[in-house]
């Protein structure tokens, strides 16, 4: 078994606690406008072909490194590959390494519920509440992301969800309301994070030669991002502010 991998980050600080091995894997079924990585949308790009037991041995590297922090498997959609994720962790979890998944839920089989019992924290993107405009944001439904979500609290496995604020299209006052309400019910969210969107990731969109829908979006004002922020805690939701 080998997984097709985009690439790896060997000192990692923004997906998950502490310094982080962050393997992105090859392949997403979502399309979302938003996407900074829209190289790794088609399967067949791939930049390298890994065994788990190669992959670990990457990880393996740099143990000392990420003692305080671990593994985190993004993409793409890590969970289009769940055979070799589930042994890469696998792997991880019996040398004593933390593991996180970042996902958007969107594959929820009994394949990926396998892959959650090696799993100690997931990153969780719930980039839309309603479900019309979540379709609009990312081609696919809402619903098994949504499933995905309850599941996860039913198995009490610590989360931490991900909002990407995206203006004119995820910044509307009642939809984070919404939002907010819906996620305040779950006792496993450790951590909310809010994301400003950002055109960091315009030269691939270029570089793939696809239609960039975003290319003249403004970023959210620091104003919004606090707006939606507020709106969140309000909800009793564990909010990672930004500086004030």
């Amino acid at each position: 078994m080998k997984g097709l991998i985009h690439s790896f980050e060997s000192f990692g600080t923004k997906d998950g606690p502490g310094i982080r091995f962050v393997l992105f894997m090859q392949g997403c079924p979502l399309r979302c406008l938003y996407c900074h990585n829209v190289d790794t949308w088609n399967i067949k790009d791939y930049k390298k072909e890994l065994t788990p037991e190669e992959t670990f041995k990457e990880v393996f590297k740099i143990k000392n490194f990420i003692k305080t922090g671990g593994i985190t498997i993004s993409g793409g959609e890590p969970l289009t590959q769940p055979d070799f994720i589930k042994e890469v962790f696998r792997l991880c979890k019996e040398n004593g390494i933390h593991t996180a998944l970042d996902t958007s839920g969107y594959i929820f089989t009994n394949r990926a519920k396998e892959v959650l019992e090696y799993v100690d924290l997931v990153l969780l993107d719930i980039k839309h509440i309603n479900p019309e405009k979540y379709k609009v944001l990312t081609s696919v439904n809402l619903a098994p992301t949504l499933k995905f979500a309850e599941y996860l609290q039913e198995i009490n496995k610590p989360v931490w969800l991900r909002y990407v604020l995206v203006p004119g299209y995820s910044d509307d006052e009642k939809d984070l309301h919404e939002w907010a309400k819906y996620c305040s019910k779950f006792t496993n969210v450790e951590r909310v994070d809010i994301l400003p969107f950002h055109q960091m990731g315009t030269p691939k969109w270029e570089m793939m030669k696809r239609t960039y829908v975003l290319k003249d979006n403004k970023t959210p004002t620091k104003e919004e991002i606090i707006k939606a922020e507020d709106i969140f805690a309000s909800y009793g939701l564990p909010v990672k502010l930004t500086n004030r």
